[in-house]
């Protein structure tokens, strides 16, 4: 009505059922996962910006997963790091859908920029002479922005169809919020996993051609067979490792009787696990970057011992 004072609408998330003097240790747990990934893919996206050798599209993509993994992190820990600390449970409506958000654009920019990364390799395994002149700048560009504006598009359009719908009710009962939450909220329709699946089966094509074309290669030349094997690991094993993550949610669901705090970690290991994992995973398979990494770090240690020589 008219001159009505109308109150802001703020959340509550249930979160986690901390036991009294527990709070600070798993504040501890989650600022050093924290650390951890913002130091692992910070260190990624150093090394491939200041090395010239690295500006190639399969690491140039790799910068766009390691975005996409900072802005799922710092999505959820930041908060949940807060609630560890102090309790705090309340949530703005405006913050609750900007979280919503960003988990659920994390959630599919992984895979589209994992199915980027899939149509880079089959190009270099399959075209290996024509790779250079497929994989232009202007094409990595389309990839890579093509990944960011499927993901953005998707969930804007999901949240578009349910912003004007009433709700009823002001608790989350989850650890962040999300659309799925939110929705459940307002009474309405579950989220749709179409987009999910649809992105999978592109995904799981890509790789499909690629172990082919890398297994038929292989019977005139086993070296191809082993640097295709050795080009696609890595992306094979994050987008393996984000799907386990991702089924574990799925499964939790089906355990009513289990714990609600188990149920809620195992929500979220697709937010620990994966951004975590990521850069040891590319640091150890990827030989370029390990080697990158090394160097850079070498002359940092000899720049600060000639510094110190200088001044004794």
């Amino acid at each position: 009505r008219h001159g009505e004072n109308i109150q802001p609408i703020v959340f509550e998330l249930e979160g986690f059922h901390v036991p009294p003097g527990y709070g600070s240790l798993l504040f501890v747990l989650a600022l050093l996962n924290y650390i951890v990934t913002l130091l692992g893919n910070g260190v990624v996206a150093c090394v491939i910006v200041i090395d010239k050798t690295l500006h190639r599209p399969m690491f140039v993509m790799l910068c766009n997963l390691v975005a996409c993994d900072l802005l799922g992190a710092t999505a959820v820990l930041p908060r949940l790091m807060m609630h560890f600390l102090t309790g705090q449970k309340k949530i703005a409506y405006g913050a609750a859908l900007a979280q919503a958000f960003s988990m659920h654009t994390y959630g599919v920019a992984v895979q589209t920029i994992l199915g980027a990364m899939a149509y880079d390799r089959y190009i270099a395994v399959c075209e290996p002479l024509r790779y250079p002149a497929i994989m232009t700048s202007a094409r990595l560009c389309f990839c890579c922005a093509l990944a960011w504006v499927v993901a953005l598009l998707c969930i804007a359009i999901l949240f578009g169809f349910h912003m004007n719908v009433p709700l009823c009710g002001n608790t989350i009962k989850h650890v962040y919020s999300s659309n799925r939450a939110i929705i459940g909220l307002a009474c309405g329709l579950s989220m749709t996993w179409s987009v999910s699946t649809g992105i999978f089966l592109i995904i799981a094509f890509s790789y499909i051609r690629i172990l082919h074309a890398s297994v038929t290669q292989s019977r005139t030349d086993s070296l191809v067979r082993s640097k295709a094997f050795q080009t696609c690991a890595s992306h094979l094993v994050v987008y393996v490792l984000y799907e386990i993550s991702s089924l574990v949610i799925i499964v939790s669901y089906r355990f009513p009787s289990a714990s609600e705090n188990i149920r809620k970690f195992l929500s979220i290991l697709f937010i620990i696990i994966p951004p975590t994992i990521n850069p040891i995973i590319y640091g150890l398979v990827s030989k370029e970057i390990r080697m990158s990494i090394i160097k850079h770090f070498n002359k940092l240690v000899h720049v600060k011992h000639t510094h110190k020589t200088s001044l004794s």
